[in-house]
């Protein structure tokens, strides 16, 4: 699974498993978006509500992507890790 940030031209940041990435376009699965819960707080939603089921694959051409980035916050690796991963890793956090 290659978790990545993709920042889209409408102002998203698309949190997605990248498939594929070529000239003209990048194939992504899964993608999700933060969405405000409460004053500090941010959860996430399907950025693609109306497809059917998980793993659904989506071809995006590259002009509508302003950057890509591996280098995403350690909670939201975990937790998106958590949401479609086939393995549940316990936290790095130690238990005192």
């Amino acid at each position: 699974m290659k978790v990545t940030l993709i920042r889209m031209w409408s102002g998203e940041d698309v949190v997605a498993d990248l498939l594929e990435d070529n000239e003209d376009n990048i194939v992504i699965c899964n993608g999700i978006v933060a969405v405000p819960t409460s004053p500090g707080q941010i959860g996430f939603s399907p950025w693609s509500p109306l497809l059917k089921g998980k793993g659904k694959e989506l071809t995006v051409p590259k002009s509508y992507v302003v950057y890509m980035t591996e280098d995403l916050q350690d909670g939201v690796v975990e937790q998106y890790n958590n949401m479609y991963s086939d393995i549940i890793k316990p936290s790095s956090k130690l238990v005192l």
